[in-house]
This record gives structure tokens, sequence and C-alpha cells, in this order.
């Protein structure tokens, strides 16, 4: 079955429309191109001019659906229109035909189009010229490039400035398609930096506060709950602290307050001692020398939090025993080693409850800095071990699964 035909557009049925009633309108007038006298007119009479005309006029109802064809049947309408007296509306429509087959249609016939007319310009200009030696052949190939390659032409720099416009609109749309992906990017980095900053910062007090409350509901002693009490509050007091803290940074920032500072590894001293108050038995040992230049921010504040996380993690899992927090700092490589141990997990489970996000959070920092991150059971013992470059560096790639630790 074949396939029917697409419906002309709307305005090629208005032009076809108006070239055919201005054509009749020239018949009826008795208005021509040449007289019926003429020797190229072998077709006498103005009705002879009517069948170029209504072909003419169908072939501009397929000017944008089938511009191809429309133009290979005009072509045929304008040579028979050529041996008859002639309408201008034929001559006129012919020329929009020819546009508009460069214009709608396939690349390779818009690039064929001027080329061929533009010879047929140059050889009506040379040979008639050539042969009858006169002036006034020249006109011919003036005629020929009116009617055919001038519209041609035309129709070629309308498309190369239609192309123009579409790739420049698809490369605006792809451009605010590229920064709308570096938009989300953007937000789920951000969001994923805030959840480490909040984890590491809260998830140490509010363990601790896990464990001292446990202690002091399943120990009948006032000494003992005194005792946990005050550990609460002061872990409460300072959990809410680093909240304030927290949030007065997200917030937009104004008036006279400024963010808080981040941590360093001047207070590794006070992480300690708050582990110690904690009931950790924790070892500090920090060799990273004083000639070799400072190290970087981003560095200090990874290894704060990783020493930070390892500690709460201990808390909670670890069996009773000596904790060591050991940082050195090596030349070469340029490199921050981080290296926590504590005994491995309870028989009787940990002491909280854990979200799995801390080594999560401690590889993302390690890896974010160019450096590697591994944890694991070694030797009886529980070791998290970081190494953070103290110079530029792509991110690496660590070889731990992600997880928290049993």
């Amino acid at each position: 079955m074949a396939a029917a035909l697409p419906r002309p557009h709307r305005f090629d049925v208005y032009v076809a429309c108006g070239g055919l009633l201005g054509g009749l309108v020239l018949m009826a007038l008795g208005l021509a191109l040449r007289p019926a006298d003429e020797p190229l007119v072998l077709l006498p009479g103005a009705w002879a001019v009517l069948p170029p005309l209504v072909v003419m006029s169908g072939c501009e109802l397929l000017r944008r659906t089938a511009p191809r064809t429309a133009l290979l049947t005009g072509t045929a309408a304008l040579t028979l229109d050529t041996v008859t007296q002639g309408s201008v509306a034929t001559v006129l429509m012919f020329t929009d035909v020819v546009y508009a087959a460069v214009l709608y249609g396939p690349p390779a016939s818009a690039r064929r189009i001027p080329r061929i007319t533009g010879l047929l310009t140059v050889a009506g200009t040379v040979v008639p010229y050539a042969v009858w030696r006169v002036p006034e052949a020249l006109l011919i190939g003036v005629v020929i490039g009116a009617v055919a390659y001038g519209p041609a032409a035309t129709g070629w720099i309308v498309r190369d400035h239609r192309d123009a416009a579409i790739a420049a609109r698809l490369h605006a749309e792809q451009t605010t398609l590229l920064a709308e992906m570096d938009r989300r990017e953007a937000v789920v980095a951000e969001r994923a930096r805030m959840a480490r900053e909040l984890h590491d910062m809260v998830a140490n007090h509010l363990s601790a506060i896990a464990i001292h409350s446990t202690a002091a509901l399943s120990i009948d002693d006032p000494k003992t709950s005194h005792e946990a009490l005050g550990v609460i509050r002061e872990n409460s007091v300072d959990g809410l602290a680093e909240m304030r803290r927290l949030i007065g940074i997200l917030r937009d920032g104004g008036g006279d307050r400024e963010p808080a500072a981040a941590p360093t590894l001047d207070g590794l001293d006070a992480l300690v001692d708050g582990a110690r108050a904690n009931g950790l038995d924790v070892t500090l040992d920090i060799d990273i020398g004083t000639g070799t230049g400072r190290i970087p921010a981003p560095v200090e504040l990874a290894a704060y939090r990783i020493v930070q996380e390892s500690l709460t993690n201990a808390l909670k899992h670890a069996r009773p025993g000596p904790v060591t927090v050991v940082l050195a700092r090596h030349d070469g490589p340029r490199v921050l080693d981080v290296e926590i141990g504590s005994p491995c997990g309870r028989e009787d489970g940990p002491r909280a409850p854990g979200s799995g996000a801390g080594l999560v959070g401690m590889r993302e920092r390690a890896t974010l800095l160019g450096g590697t991150f591994t944890a694991g059971p070694h030797g009886g013992r529980w070791t998290v071990h970081a190494a953070l470059p103290l110079a530029e560096a792509e991110p690496g790639h660590d070889k731990d699964p992600e997880g928290d630790r049993p």
C-alpha cells in the first residue's frame, strides 16, 4: 500500500492559490511576456499558458513537503511555458520553487542547485554572446540568473542562517544542561560534605551520652550515676555548641558573626582528653617536625576528623584496652600518616549503635585529598590508617570495602 502524501503547508496553499489567481487575471487582461508572432512561440493563443500555470501552481503545493519533485516538475512546466506567450505568474512561481528547493530540500540538493544554476547562468551569458556577438545576447544570462541562480543563492543564504541559528540554540541548550548538571553535582557534593561534618562533630558526643546513660541505668550506684550524669551533661553541652556552630556556618552570614575556625592538629590534645574522660585508655604520639613547613589546612582538618571518628568507633565497638593514636610526617613522599589502633570488637556487641557512615566519611576525606585509607583487623587490633598527601595530588582510590567496623 502506497504511503499517503503529506498534507501541504497552509502557507503553501495560499501561495499556490494566489499564483493561480494572479495568472488567470493576467490571462483575462491579455498580458503576456511575448507577442503571439514571435518565432519562439510555438503554441500561440492566450489559453496555451494555462497548463504550465496550473502545473506550476501544483508545484507550489509541494514546495515544502516534496521540494525536489516540485523543482523537477516546475522546470518542465517552465520549459513548456517558454514555447507559449508566457505568463509572469508562472515565472515568479518558478523562482519561489527554486528558492524552496534549496531552503527545504536535503543538504545535498541545497548544495547542488546553486552550483547548477550558476553554471547555467554563465553558459547562458557566454554561449549566446559567442554565437551572436551582440551585447543584447548578454541579457539571456541575466534572465537565467534572475530566474534560477538568484533564488537559489538566496535560499542558500537563508538556509545557512537558519542552520546557524539552530546550532546556536542547541549549543545554548547544551550549555544550560551542563550548567544544571554542574549545579546538581555541586549540591550533591555540598550535601555530602555537610553530612560528614555533622556526623564527625556530633556522633562522638552522642555516643558518649548513649554509653554513659546506659551505665547509669544499669548500675545502682549513686556515685556512678552522678559521674555518668556529669559526663552526659558535658557531652550534651559540647554537642549543642558544635551544632550551633554548624548551623551558624550554614546560615547566611550577617552582622558581626564570623564562621568558627576549622579544627587543627593543635586540638588533638583536647580531643584525646575528652576520650579519656569517656573511659578510653588513649595514648597520643605526634611527630610532624618543625622545619618542613606548615601542614595544609585541609590535611589538618581531615586528620583531626579521622582521629575523632576513630576514637568514637573505639568508644562504641572496642574491647577494653589501650588505644593508640600516631601521627607522623614524612618528606619523601610528602605525606602525613595517621594511624589509630584499638582492641578488636566486643563479644557482647557494640556499646552504642552505629550508622555505617563513619568509615565512609573517613575514606571520602582521604580520597578527596588524593590519599589512601585502610581500615580492618590487624594482629588482633582494629587499625585505621590514612596517608594524606601534603602536596596537591589527584584523587586516589582505596581498596577496602565501605562499611562500619564490626
